[in-house]
């Protein structure tokens, strides 16, 4: 078997779930401290390990190195339910994965709208 459909078979790619990006280890941190980003990275790929190891849901997750909201950091965005968060520490993540990762119900306190965007003057990183 090809080496790019071992790694698809064993990430489970086709199935059902989610996928969470995370605004991490950015070349120029802005949204937050390089430390906060990499701290809530290692935290959110350990908890998706422990997750997958149960086989409840199928999760999948992603460094990404800016997600272009460069303010109240780190930002998350969840697909396919396109719903994008702010304020990623770990004890944030833990709820966005059990509420709603797994759970299925958008966590409001963090999610980013429209309306969020206005209120706070959020930019947006050139």
């Amino acid at each position: 078997m090809e080496p790019y459909r071992q790694a698809a078979q064993k990430l489970k790619i086709g199935r059902e779930g989610r996928h969470i990006f995370l605004c991490a280890d950015q070349t120029h941190a802005k949204c937050c401290q390089k430390e906060a980003g990499l701290a809530a990275w290692d935290y959110l790929k350990r908890r998706i390990e422990e997750v997958n190891l149960e086989g409840k849901v199928h999760l999948w997750r992603t460094k990404a190195n800016c997600l272009r909201i460069c303010s109240k950091g780190p930002i998350a965005v969840v697909y396919p339910d396109a719903v994008w968060y702010h304020s990623c520490t770990p004890e944030v993540l833990e709820r966005i994965l059990q509420e709603h990762l797994i759970g299925g119900r958008v966590v409001e306190e963090y999610r980013i709208s429209n309306s969020f965007l206005a209120s706070d003057a959020e930019r947006v990183c050139q």
